[in-house]
């Protein structure tokens, strides 16, 4: 029966990430520096108001925006952090993740060959969706401007099918952010356009140098603005986004979210309420704890003659593999069974990633520092044979 399936379905694939993660599993004592997940708990006032939420018998279907309280919370919260206001009950909806909302997004705004312009290497979890929806990924090559997209590469990759331009900054997976000046640069150049910009913010709260900009300050009207508490808060598992937009493009992106799951986690929606309104500086601990190790990646790579664009926000480095003729999964195959450290390939990130690897410090400064170790270790041995 499987050749009645959805052909695009049957085309896409598993997250190379979770690819290589699955392949190395198996592996005793290997320290991974995979999965983009934070290692801190979530913190102790938000899982007691879930509890306590509970208790209450919070646990019906919410408005399928989310209850209005926390989208009140949300408005107050984007007007304080990102000097960008969005009507609680028109232009914000609390969604199952992140991702959740993406796919709601681009399914509202993309047709049968809209194209949607993807700066490379880039997270995996863009090209499914827009397949799904009808989409044609277009990857322009970052690789020899820091990782950044800019308006001379955007001149020579958009035409006349362009809908939709993502900007995944802080990026996964090279940690590189746009500085207000280059945001305003894009914007100029997609101002009046037919052309949306998704902006994915949800590593806005580990920004280390400077202040984040939001996208949705700069071009309120075509653009949308993606969010959530994973990163910040160390929520993964709570599985809770918000998407920001203009009320004329967000009423009907609300119709594709109902329709695809009613509405988020009542449960999940009140401790998203509580960090908001109460948790708003929960990320300062965690984001000055980050920066300690990116500063410790950075010299130690730095020592083993490993080439890296200095991340300035989420919590990964894009590493250059310095040797020629082995692939980035052979590479990180190599090490993972022969030194115990799991890397992610970077051909995971597009074929613009290949010949990197990912190196994620989401984990103890113990682990790092071993890792690290085993890794030196290995660059040590490689240039001796």
């Amino acid at each position: 029966m499987e050749h009645l399936l959805n052909q695009s379905v049957k085309q896409i694939e598993i997250s190379g990430i979770r690819q290589f993660f699955n392949k190395v599993a198996h592996l005793e004592d290997v320290i991974s520096f995979t999965i983009g997940q934070p290692d801190f708990k979530t913190p102790d006032h938000i899982k007691d108001y879930a509890i306590q939420s509970i208790n209450q018998n919070f646990t019906n279907y919410t408005h399928n925006a989310g209850f209005l309280e926390l989208r009140e919370e949300l408005s107050k919260w984007m007007e304080s952090k990102y000097a960008s206001h969005y009507d609680a009950e028109s232009e914000i909806i609390v969604t199952t993740g992140a991702s959740q909302g993406i796919d709601a997004a681009l399914r509202t705004i993309l047709s049968n060959g809209c194209e949607v312009i993807l700066p490379g290497p880039v997270y995996p979890g863009y090209e499914p969706i827009i397949r799904l929806a009808g989409g044609v990924p277009v990857y322009v090559d970052t690789t020899k401007t820091d990782f950044k997209l800019n308006v001379e590469l955007l001149q020579s990759h958009v035409t006349e099918n362009t809908r939709c331009i993502i900007l995944p900054y802080p990026s996964n997976p090279t940690g590189v952010s746009l500085t207000r000046c280059e945001l305003e640069e894009i914007a100029e150049f997609v101002k009046g356009k037919d052309i949306f910009i998704l902006s994915d913010e949800i590593y806005s709260e580990l920004t280390y140098t400077g202040e984040h900009t939001s996208m949705g300050q700069l071009l309120r009207e075509q653009t949308i603005v993606i969010n959530g508490l994973s990163k910040s808060h160390s929520m993964t598992g709570w599985r809770i986004g918000f998407i920001f937009g203009p009320k004329e493009i967000m009423k009907h992106i609300l119709k594709v979210h109902q329709y695809n799951v009613s509405c988020a986690s009542s449960i999940s929606q009140k401790a998203a309420y509580e960090a908001i309104k109460n948790g708003m500086n929960d990320p300062i601990e965690m984001k000055k704890e980050y920066d300690h190790r990116r500063k410790y990646v950075l010299r130690r790579l730095k020592e083993m003659n490993l080439y890296s664009v200095e991340p300035d926000g989420a919590f990964y480095f894009f590493v250059k593999i310095p040797f020629e003729g082995i692939t980035s999964f052979d590479f990180c195959m190599d090490v993972a069974e022969n030194y115990k450290v799991a890397l992610v390939p970077g051909s995971a990130f597009s074929s613009w990633g290949e010949g990197f690897f990912r190196l994620s410090y989401a984990c103890s400064f113990e682990q790092l520092e071993a890792g690290l170790n085993r890794l030196e270790r290995y660059m040590s041995d490689k240039k001796r044979t």
